[in-house]
């Protein structure tokens, strides 16, 4: 039998995905009544300029007290999305994927399911089994994971995964500055050093089928590289006051 959470707050965050709007939110509506006694679905609309944010709206009103849409009024980056979703999440669990639909809904529960083993990890993060992203997006990550690895010590295979599961209270007095590609490198990486438990599991990956990705271009690149080393130089300068420094992961 499938574990099931009490409360899940599940989120996504969206920058001109009209394409796949709808259908991640019916996919949600119609597999998180089985992982999940009560849950929440939070559209965060990260500027938008096709029909993502008229669409969420749509839903919001077509499923009031279960759909929610946060709205950024200009596009500020894919952490900022994160950090919005973490924000307005409201139950004690706290999910998301992206929302191109690369991910399923129903591998949230092969994180449900870990987070119930005897050890209770704090966090659960999932590892791509097999990548369906072009050659470069998987080079990429490849030397961005052994950076990490080498100046951070986060030994996790697969960083920005967007699959994972939060116990809410992980993320207490926890603040993220990263507002770009880095937001997931540095929230694990903060965690650690705070001393929650972070494990990880196998889940499968798709490829996109509408839409168009932007993880690749070399402005996204470029900032993340920038966010990387000013995490690294003040963990240098003062390890312990950083952990708090930047925005509240929780709202």
């Amino acid at each position: 039998m499938t574990e099931r959470l009490a409360h899940l707050s599940y989120f996504f965050p969206a920058h001109n995905e009209e394409a796949n709007l709808e259908g991640l939110v019916d996919e949600a509506l119609a597999t998180l009544p089985e992982l999940a006694d009560a849950f929440e679905i939070v559209i965060v609309n990260d500027g938008s300029r096709d029909a993502t944010g008229r669409i969420a709206d749509d839903l919001t009103a077509a499923y009031p007290g279960v759909v929610r849409a946060v709205h950024h009024p200009t596009n500020l980056g894919y952490g900022a999305a994160l950090l919005s979703g973490f924000q307005a999440a409201r139950h004690e669990h706290v999910a998301f994927t992206d929302g191109d639909r690369q991910f399923k809904v129903a591998d949230i529960g092969r994180l449900i399911e870990r987070m119930a083993a005897a050890d209770q990890p704090d966090v659960v993060v999932g590892f791509r089994i097999k990548r369906a992203d072009p050659l470069v997006r998987t080079l990429y990550a490849r030397a961005y994971r052994l950076a990490n690895r080498i100046f951070f010590g986060l030994k996790v295979r697969d960083v920005d995964c967007a699959s994972k599961l939060f116990r809410r209270s992980a993320l207490e007095g926890v603040g993220i500055e990263s507002s770009g590609a880095f937001f997931s490198a540095e929230l694990l990486i903060k965690l650690r050093a705070a001393g929650r438990s972070v494990v990880e599991v196998g889940v499968p990956h798709y490829a996109r089928t509408a839409g168009s990705p932007t993880g690749a271009k070399p402005s996204v690149v470029l900032r993340a590289v920038r966010d990387f080393w000013l995490l690294r130089i003040r963990l240098w300068a003062n390890g312990k006051r950083v952990l708090k420094r930047g925005k509240p992961a929780l709202g």
